[in-house]
C-alpha cells in the first residue's frame, strides 16, 4: 500500500506524467488512495488557476482516505525532526507513512532520504 505525496497528486491530476506512469499511478489510486492530512492541506491551499481545477482536486480528496495526525504520528514526527533537518510538513508525511506502514510515492525523494525505515518510490519507478 502507498501514501501519496502532494507533488505526486498534483502531477497526476495535471496529467504531467508519462502515459505509463499515469496508468500505474491511476491503478494504485483506484485501489486505495491514501494521503496525509498535511498533503490535503498543502494541495487544497494552492491558489487554483480555475474553479474546474479546484473542483477536480477537491473530488480527488473526497475519494481518498485521509490519514489523521494521531499520537503515534506525532511521536514519530518528533523523532524524525530530532535526527534529521527536515521541514515539519515533510516530517509529518514521512511519519504518517511509517506509522501506517506505507510506501511514500513522491517526486522529491531527496526530501525524505536517510529516514530510517521509510520506503520511498518515485512515481516512474512503480
Amino acid at each position: 500500500m502507498y501514501l501519496l505525496d502532494t507533488n505526486a497528486i498534483i502531477n497526476f491530476l495535471g496529467a504531467t506524467f508519462t502515459p505509463e506512469v499515469m496508468k500505474e499511478l491511476g491503478r494504485i489510486i483506484d485501489a486505495q488512495s491514501n494521503v496525509s492530512i498535511i498533503t490535503k492541506m498543502e494541495a487544497l491551499g494552492y491558489n487554483f488557476k480555475s474553479k474546474s481545477s479546484q473542483n477536480i482536486t477537491e473530488a480527488f480528496f473526497d475519494g481518498s482516505t485521509i490519514l489523521a495526525i494521531n499520537e503515534e504520528v506525532v511521536n514519530t514526527t518528533i523523532s524524525i525532526r530530532r535526527s534529521k533537518k527536515i521541514d515539519l510538513p515533510d516530517a509529518i508525511i514521512a511519519a504518517t507513512a511509517l506509522t501506517y506502514n506505507l510506501i511514500l510515492i513522491t517526486s522529491n525523494v531527496a526530501d525524505f532520504k536517510n529516514i530510517q525505515g521509510l520506503r520511498v518510490s518515485l512515481p516512474q519507478n512503480l
